[in-house]
């Protein structure tokens, strides 16, 4: 079975421009303005990480509901 990915075209390109402006104000800002473009990048990446982290628990109770419905069938 064939699985459709999405076309996320736009927003890697958003998420590519905001992340290279970031690190532009890191390089050249002001302390403040780098300390914060800092922060909203490690934000950024805790994000992503906590995104995947509930995809994959999501994966896994499509799998268990799955599984169980699989099972009720049988029995019927």
């Amino acid at each position: 079975m064939f699985k459709i990915r999405e076309d996320n075209t736009y927003n890697d390109i958003r998420e590519k421009s905001l992340m290279s402006w970031l690190e532009q104000v890191q390089k050249e800002g002001s302390y403040n303005d780098a300390c914060g473009a800092k922060l909203a990048q490690e934000y950024i990446e805790f994000l992503k990480k906590k995104i995947h982290i509930l995809e994959e628990k999501n994966e896994l109770k499509e799998q268990f509901l799955k599984h169980m419905k699989q099972k009720l069938n049988e029995n019927k």
